[in-house]
């Protein structure tokens, strides 16, 4: 009986352990992460989000150009660092890591990346299964289709602990024209 219990109990602890490392709300998992820029496109299994929802191939109305690297002096950077998009416009973000450092591009407001910031700094080998985030190694590219589907102000950023204070975050704005 004592035997069982010690099992139960390990069991119990081992699940509990899990749950803490392996995800938050938003959804991540412990691949490699960039599984949803290969096909999540039109998969709106996330539902609406702060900046929009999830796009449809065939519905991009322009493609955008992400590149993401680091500098001889320390920062880690988007290029452009700024965007703005009209409100209904559905983006293909095709994003380059041409740094050295793996980065990751994670779209939301600005309140939802500060909350994951604090997630991705208690466990920093957290990945992302976010039909809005792409984690890119050295030299990998991949890809974002995403609709713009409500106005305000956004930010795109690097959530691995201290890219973003190195500058790799960036201002996103969509308004109806």
């Amino acid at each position: 009986m004592k035997y069982l219990l010690s099992i139960t109990a390990a069991l119990l602890i081992s699940t509990n352990l899990s749950y803490a490392a392996g995800s938050h709300s938003g959804g991540h998992d412990e691949g490699h992460g960039d599984s949803h820029a290969e096909g999540h496109g039109g998969d709106d299994h996330h539902g609406e989000m702060a900046a929009g929802k999830p796009g449809e191939a065939s519905s991009v109305t322009r493609t955008v150009a992400v590149k993401m690297y680091e500098t001889d002096d320390g920062q880690m950077l988007f290029e452009p660092k700024t965007l703005s998009v009209k409100h209904g416009e559905t983006i293909r973000f095709a994003i380059t890591n041409a740094g050295e450092n793996e980065h990751e591009f994670v779209l939301d407001s600005y309140e939802k990346n500060q909350e994951h910031k604090a997630v991705m700094a208690k466990f920093p080998e957290m990945e992302h299964d976010d039909p809005n985030s792409v984690r890119l190694e050295e030299g990998e590219k991949g890809e974002i289709i995403w609709n713009f589907s409500k106005n305000g102000e956004f930010e795109f950023a690097c959530l691995i602990p201290g890219h973003y204070e190195s500058g790799m975050r960036g201002a996103l704005s969509v308004a109806s024209h």
